[in-house]
């Protein structure tokens, strides 16, 4: 087994296979005209906002260029990761996420179920976010979240705090692309993040003398309004193609980033927009590096599909649901992995 832990190994049907590489990828959308948006007229944000929208329909993902965040940043938070993955695993673990308060470093080495092939280190974007006690509907408590910060590395909270307001006006600008694309006003779902309960994840994806036997994070959709990664030039990211369901492999692209839909846009969209099936994968040789933000609104929204896109001819496909305690659900059950993987289809109301 090439002293692979039989925890990390995969059953057949779900290794990673039937990838398609040429010819195929996810869209490419320059975000110029709104990043530029002084010397863009409105038909060019109506244009890239409509080239949003079929992104969302058609892939579900999509990659951006001329982003606005910048490079410098982009750069340090890649270097401080790789830092922090370099310290002893007893320091690493000083900072291990807890069974509740879910910030901090994790590696499955608790899992007894089949394990992920990578480490991770979660922080909240709003630290001190106020989340519900617990995933049960009827408890109406909030406590505080708080990351667990390295002692003895400021540059690591420093940067990290920083990466995340950077990528914070990326997320508003999609999100107004987002929202014109519904035919709705531009500001219109900015004020479900007046209290944002967005976090982000740092992947380190150890180089594995036998990747096609594992992964490196399962297939799974993510809880998110909208996703933001930033990779690097080494390939890992699969996405679940809708039309066919094959498995595309994503090409990195320099000083990009990757978007797709989340579960909570989906609720919104009334399944106009849908939340996609992703994987990531490894290699033998490299160590890979990924950091996503999930972009989450307060814990106190009501997430249900807004109201102007809802008719006789179009009702409601999800019931109402505290975005707070859909979040703290989707951890509890896929961070305890109980041998299924919760989406937000489970949830869909029956025809």
């Amino acid at each position: 087994m090439g002293g692979i832990d039989p925890l990390y190994i995969l059953p057949e049907e779900y290794r990673p296979k039937l990838i398609i590489t040429d010819g195929e990828d996810i869209p490419l959308i320059d975000l110029l005209p709104i990043t530029n948006r002084d010397s863009s007229d409105p038909k060019a944000l109506q244009e890239l906002a409509d080239k949003v929208g079929d992104a969302c329909k058609t892939w579900g993902f999509f990659t951006v260029i001329n982003h606005g965040v910048p490079s410098g940043i982009r750069k340090k938070i890649m270097e401080v990761s790789r830092k922090f993955y370099a310290l002893p695993l007893e320091e690493k673990l000083k900072v291990r996420r807890g069974d509740h308060n879910t910030a901090g470093y994790h590696n499955d080495e608790h899992s007894k179920d089949i394990k992920d092939w990578k480490e991770t280190f979660d922080f909240y974007v709003n630290d001190g976010m106020l989340m519900p006690a617990s995933h049960e509907p009827d408890d109406p408590e909030v406590v505080p979240w708080f990351t667990p910060w390295p002692h003895n590395f400021p540059e690591f909270r420093e940067t990290c705090q920083e990466y995340g307001r950077e990528c914070e006006k990326l997320f508003f600008n999609l999100m107004e692309l987002v929202s014109m694309s519904l035919g709705l006003p531009p500001k219109r779902l900015q004020g479900y993040f007046e209290n944002q309960a967005s976090f982000a994840r740092l992947n380190h994806y150890p180089p594995c003398p036998n990747p096609e036997l594992v992964l490196g994070t399962g297939g799974h959709r993510d809880p998110s309004a909208l996703t933001v990664l930033a990779q690097e030039d080494i390939e890992g990211l699969d996405v679940q193609r809708k039309s066919d369901k094959a498995w595309v492999r994503v090409k990195p692209i320099p000083d990009s980033f990757v978007i797709n839909v989340g579960d909570i846009l989906q609720v919104w969209s009334n399944d106009l927009y849908e939340s996609v099936e992703h994987r990531a994968v490894v290699n033998s040789e490299k160590d890979r590096y990924s950091i996503p933000i999930f972009f989450h609104p307060s814990h106190d929204v009501v997430m249900k599909p807004v109201d102007e896109l809802v008719n006789e001819q179009n009702p409601a496909k999800y019931p109402e649901y505290k975005a707070g305690k859909w979040l703290n659900l989707r951890m509890y059950n896929n961070y305890k992995k109980h041998g299924f993987y919760m989406k937000m289809t489970d949830f869909k109301i029956e025809a």
